[in-house]
């Protein structure tokens, strides 16, 4: 695949984005609220998008653009000692779901992420938080997989390529975390 051609395949899927605009905007209003009533933002992802959930939550906690307080954001791939005692106990499916059954409450969001919509350890984790009263943003691709329809706003960007589906999730993250800064706090 030649660069020019990469360049024009991420150009078509950030211009079909378009098409999620109301959802983004739903999905931020929802983050932005969750802040305002003291409640948290909760991330996971397996492999890139665990790198994409510790990146998001980065932005909240640290700060994005602006200076101004820290936002309550948890990536939940990032405490190696709980990944490893979980999958060991319980099995890699579940590393998530446990971690949310100890640190997520009614008030809080999940966002989970997964480029398919069909990992396992994700889709446990969101009927988890379902069952706890969490709210929920799906960010998938594709077809948006087993993941379509469990979420209070679903993200679902429309490229089978893993790689445009995940720079579109940092996107989407990006317009969170300037959306929320904006927000007057």
């Amino acid at each position: 695949m030649e660069v020019n051609q990469i360049i024009n395949e991420h150009i078509a899927t950030a211009e079909r984005l378009k098409t999620l605009e109301p959802a983004i905007e739903a999905a931020c209003k929802l983050c932005t609220n969750t802040i305002l009533r003291g409640g948290k933002i909760l991330l996971a992802g397996n492999g890139g998008s665990a790198a994409d959930a510790q990146h998001i939550a980065a932005e909240f906690v640290g700060r994005f653009v602006k200076n101004r307080k820290s936002y309550p954001a948890i990536a939940l791939t990032t405490d190696t000692s709980a990944l490893t005692a979980i999958a060991n106990d319980y099995g890699f499916d579940r590393v998530f779901a446990r971690q949310i059954e100890g640190l997520g409450y009614e008030n809080d969001v999940f966002i989970a992420i997964s480029t398919s919509g069909n990992s396992t350890s994700i889709i446990q984790a969101v009927e988890t938080a379902r069952a706890k009263g969490l709210k929920i943003i799906v960010l998938s691709g594709r077809d948006g997989g087993l993941l379509r329809g469990q979420g209070d706003i679903d993200l679902i960007v429309s490229s089978d390529t893993t790689a445009r589906i995940q720079e579109m999730h940092i996107l989407i993250g990006h317009i969170l975390c300037e959306y929320v800064d904006e927000s007057s706090f």
